[in-house]
């Protein structure tokens, strides 16, 4: 399975998500805000573009949807709000759907065998607001995400990794991790693998002894894991 970043707007990032089985190239136009550039890309490489759809339903992730089925009258759109866990989408190599809400209540995220693209529940440096207002919900899609093998690659819905590092290094100044994470920081590709996140994101770092403490110092509740996690979401 393959996948292609394209940027669009400020600091959104879609996708185009394809295998190459026995010759058949077929894809998937996730969060397609660029539908033109997906479009062109895909017809230069003989890609059928087979399905249209998103990490959630927000404007600034679904505002190529209807550009993108015009010019793939063949697509099919899938209602990332109707899907339902573990559904899969075919391409020759299966895509999985994962429920993870959180910053909505109809979030998902896409997996492949070696990378998730994670929208907006999962940043590189980062995570997403919990719009939803149900931060047990997210906790659990995080810890879902985290239980992935380390070397799995994560392609997010916005590129904040700047921004991130800049919130990361003020909240544990003695972090080395975060100089080469942003070493590594490419703003023509951006990504990260899970385990480059559980050393700098502060959102998953609940476990990290360094977050403990100062969480203990704050008098916040940290007895489990949720809780570090909510007291973080809380002052972070």
């Amino acid at each position: 399975m393959f996948i292609k970043q394209f940027r669009y707007s400020t600091d959104n990032l879609g996708y185009l998500v394809f295998s190459d089985t026995q010759g058949l190239a077929q894809g998937v136009a996730i969060d397609g805000g660029n539908p033109d550039d997906i479009f062109d890309f895909a017809k230069a490489r003989g890609i059928d573009i087979k399905y249209v759809t998103n990490t959630h339903y927000h404007q600034d992730h679904t505002c190529g949807n209807t550009r993108l089925l015009e010019k793939t009258p063949k697509a099919r759109f899938i209602d990332c709000r109707s899907v339902r866990e573990g559904q899969v989408i075919s391409l020759g190599e299966p895509l999985e759907i994962l429920l993870t809400p959180g910053h909505t209540k109809n979030d998902v995220c896409f997996k492949a065998s070696d990378f998730l693209v994670t929208g907006d529940t999962l940043f590189n440096g980062t995570v997403g607001n919990c719009f939803s207002g149900d931060l047990g919900r997210f906790f659990t899609s995080l810890k879902t995400l985290m239980a992935f093998p380390m070397e799995t690659k994560i392609y997010a819905g916005h590129d904040y990794v700047q921004e991130a590092m800049k919130m990361a290094a003020s909240i544990e100044e003695n972090n080395s991790d975060i100089v080469a994470y942003l070493q590594k920081y490419d703003p023509q590709l951006v990504v990260s693998t899970l385990e480059d996140e559980l050393r700098v994101n502060p959102y998953l770092r609940f476990n990290a002894p360094a977050m403990m403490t100062r969480l203990e110092k704050r008098k916040l509740p940290l007895t489990t894991e949720e809780q570090r996690f909510s007291s973080i979401m809380e002052i972070y």
